[in-house]
């Protein structure tokens, strides 16, 4: 079967990903679990043939000498795909994560209001945070779109490959591919800064240089979007300090204290009917007394900062998973999964007539 085919399969299926590797059959993500595809298996021949007929030669080259390549495709009306092709055993491999051609709202994704207050501001850094595979860059491309719509800026995206294209609306939308229209993120951030932008997003926070220019952004007049590899909030604002050398630290803190404006941390859980996947959300809204923590590096009272301020928006993960319990919209086995302080979790059902069971 063509790679075509097997992607058009992958859309039609509702899958986040397909998977092309020797000695399985094709193999889709659906709702967080793999589902083997009623095919044969792959050999190391039949991989590789397929993996290069999406291949240019160009691409070809760059992956023969890098051992590993990452770009986008499209296929027209269908979908977008984010591909990464690698070695494995020898063998040519892949896997392609289904993006799609809309751009959804934040009330499609189901995310909190205060989204919508993040993509009012005028400067400042907002993070998006979780583990791979939880849908952080469609929750910044539909907060990009926002921008795009309601605001006259120019907005200026980074990403390794460009996943959802963004049409000008309201703003002018400048979207650069790291490998291909700069050669590192950090190399862009830097440039972007004399692109005279309003707005910088960038598809991830990777490294001192990336984090380092990204806060000189924020705090000079920027509104910075962008996404990072942390499961929580606490945990984010202490990788952003960690990754600078101790000397710089404290540094860092006054900085990262008045540039921080706010931090969505993503999971997703799957719904008790079985109808997709739903977004469990930690949001950290800045405040004085956040700033003043931050500032004093107490960073292990967050969690009571998000309790006890929760008219400004806030909440902690286990609030939400909480939400969805109740609702009904995931099952108690799922949540209890996902729950990270059991006595705080057993509170909150209290208090709205459940059982911890």
């Amino acid at each position: 079967m063509e790679l075509r085919k097997l992607l058009e399969i992958a859309v039609e299926s509702n899958a986040s990903d397909l998977h092309i590797v020797v000695g399985s059959p094709p193999t889709l993500r659906i709702d967080g679990e793999l589902v083997p595809m009623e095919m044969d298996i792959l050999t190391g021949e039949k991989s590789k043939e397929m993996i290069y007929s999406i291949l240019n030669q160009v691409q070809i080259e760059k992956f023969e000498q890098d051992w590993e390549l990452d770009f986008s495709i499209a296929l027209v009306g269908i979908s977008r795909f984010r591909v990464n092709i690698y070695n494995s055993k020898d063998c040519v491999e892949a896997a392609f994560r289904v993006v799609g051609l809309r751009i959804r709202t934040p009330e499609e994704l189901g995310l909190p209001p205060v989204v919508l207050e993040f993509c009012r501001k005028r400067a400042g850094l907002v993070l998006v945070t979780g583990p791979t595979g939880v849908g952080k860059t469609t929750t910044m491309n539909s907060m990009i779109d926002i921008i795009n719509r309601d605001r006259s800026d120019r907005v200026i995206i980074i990403e390794d490959p460009i996943e959802y294209i963004h049409e000008h609306k309201k703003s002018v939308i400048i979207q650069r591919e790291v490998y291909s229209d700069t050669r590192s993120f950090g190399s862009a951030l830097i440039h972007t800064l004399r692109q005279d932008p309003d707005v910088i997003c960038i598809g991830e926070m990777r490294d001192l240089e990336t984090i380092q220019t990204a806060l000189t952004a924020a705090e000079t007049g920027h509104l910075v979007l962008a996404t990072l590899h942390t499961p929580d909030a606490t945990q984010t604002v202490d990788r952003i300090i960690d990754v600078f050398p101790p000397h710089a630290q404290q540094q860092i803190r006054m900085v990262l204290a008045n540039a921080i404006e706010g931090i969505i941390s993503q999971q997703l859980l799957p719904r008790i009917d079985g109808k997709g996947r739903v977004a469990a959300t930690e949001v950290l809204v800045a405040c004085p007394a956040l700033r003043n923590i931050i500032r004093e590096g107490k960073t292990e009272q967050i969690p009571t900062i998000m309790q006890t301020n929760a008219e400004l928006g806030m909440q902690l993960m286990d609030t939400s998973l909480k939400d969805l319990y109740c609702k009904g919209v995931v099952s108690y086995e799922t949540v209890l999964s996902r729950v990270k302080d059991i006595s705080h979790f057993k509170t909150l059902l209290q208090k709205t007539g459940k059982t911890f069971r």
